[in-house]
């Protein structure tokens, strides 16, 4: 071969590398999105696919992440697990999607995780509440940018105990399904390590997507438990409250503690009265004692309002700090390969080092992949501001003090925890302005 031929060779050489090297940065980031759009959980995920649809925009807008446009697709929770399984696989197979954030459901997100990890694709889960996910296995692909089951039945103990202290009987009605289950069972065991003498007088799972809680109704109304605890959601939430509502169930006397009420809230009107227990799933609240007056967070609910006539509920919330958590992951795991576009590995890396923040107070992720995020609850009260009720006596309580150490298991951490945090100065309490 001629000094010329070799030179030539060379010469293609480095202009095949250097089209490699331009083709590791994608024209675009293509991403997976699950969400309920039909049936009775749509009220709770049609909301988070607009906050998607607006923050996508805006951060396409901005530059994308790491210079790059994301193009989203979104995939209907409704269809049911097995439809879903395959939904996810064909985008992920077909389409070589990377990058995917599901799900809502927590038998989704059972479903979901392991897959994810065997076809090593980044999975955010983003508003699932189950702590056994990351608890039973340890995952290179799969984090949550958000908080657990636990960290939000420890705080709504601690809510209760601290506002409603006096009580003997407690009943429960709770979706027949791994949320419904677990959430059940994290909130019992924490709430024996204070009040060891409780008696659960009911313990009540209608199926997912039940039309008819008469029955419960009606055993409440005859048993009078001191305590009602339903972590139910979504439709599901919104027709319990309504047929309590109509038969005077709220008028008796308990102490109602819904820990997913926020996002019902507007929809449901005069149907809520004053003085049920609600919780954000987090410090989700467009009325944020702390940040309803940031400009960032003042410009999401009027853009959010303006989009959909409607404020933002905690799905919504969720759903910005998934997006906002991938944006400071995969920037971060730029950054550390040295300007290189990452693999879905680095990027989930990258993701369990880091801490980030969206409209409430930062959130800082566990190297098994576990957000630490803040709880808000509060009490239900009607002003004359608005058509439904908002949340009064607010408290915010640190992830830390509510969330089971890395390696351990909830239910039976939850028996370990010292009472003497009821008495923390670290819960701080607000009244709504």
């Amino acid at each position: 071969m001629t000094i010329r031929k070799i030179a030539g060779s060379v010469a293609a050489l480095l202009m095949t590398a250097g089209v490699a090297l331009a083709q590791d940065k994608p024209a675009e980031l293509k991403i997976g999105i699950s969400t309920f759009t039909s049936g009775a959980a749509s009220v709770f995920g049609v909301p988070a696919k607009a906050a998607a649809e607006m923050l996508i925009e805006e951060m396409n807008a901005a530059g994308g992440i790491g210079g790059v446009k994301i193009s989203p697709t979104f995939i209907d929770e409704g269809i049911g697990g097995d439809k879903l399984l395959s939904e996810y696989r064909r985008l992920v197979q077909e389409q070589g999607i990377r990058t995917m954030l599901a799900a809502i459901s927590s038998g989704n997100c059972n479903i979901l995780a392991p897959v994810a990890e065997d076809l090593k694709v980044l999975n955010v889960m983003w508003d699932c509440g189950t702590e056994k996910v990351l608890e039973a296995r340890r995952y290179k692909y799969v984090v949550r940018t958000q908080a657990n089951a636990t960290t939000e039945m420890v705080a709504t103990v601690l809510y209760l105990l601290r506002t409603r202290p006096d009580f003997n009987t407690i009943a429960v009605v709770n979706q027949d399904y791994a949320w419904g289950r677990d959430s059940w069972e994290i909130f019992l065991n924490t709430l024996k390590v204070f009040k060891p003498e409780v008696k659960v007088v009911a313990e009540m799972f209608p199926k997912l997507g039940a039309s008819d809680f008469s029955t419960e109704i009606s055993r409440l109304q005859a048993l009078k438990p001191d305590v009602v605890l339903s972590t139910s959601w979504g439709g599901d939430l919104d027709t319990l409250v309504r047929q309590a509502s109509q038969r005077g169930l709220f008028t008796q006397g308990a102490t109602f503690v819904m820990p997913l009420l926020e996002s019902s809230l507007e929809r449901l009107g005069a149907a809520v009265p004053d003085g049920i227990i609600a919780g954000a799933r987090g410090d989700h609240y467009w009325l944020h004692p702390e940040t309803k007056d940031d400009p960032k967070h003042k410009e999401f609910v009027a853009k959010f309002k303006a989009k959909t006539g409607a404020y933002p509920i905690y799905p919504t919330y969720h759903m910005a700090q998934a997006l906002f958590g991938l944006k400071v992951g995969y920037e971060n795991a730029i950054k550390s390969a040295g300007g290189k576009w990452p693999t879905p590995e680095q990027v989930a890396d990258s993701m369990r080092q880091m801490q980030f923040k969206a409209f409430g107070q930062p959130v800082k992720m566990r190297e098994d992949g576990q957000g630490l995020e803040t709880q808000l609850l509060g009490v239900t009260r009607r002003v004359p501001q608005y058509p439904f009720a908002v949340l009064d006596k607010m408290m915010l309580v640190p992830a830390e003090m509510v969330t089971t150490p890395v390696g351990q298991q909830s239910p039976t951490w939850v028996k370990t925890i010292d009472p003497a945090i009821l008495k923390s100065d670290r819960l701080k309490t607000y009244d709504f302005k």
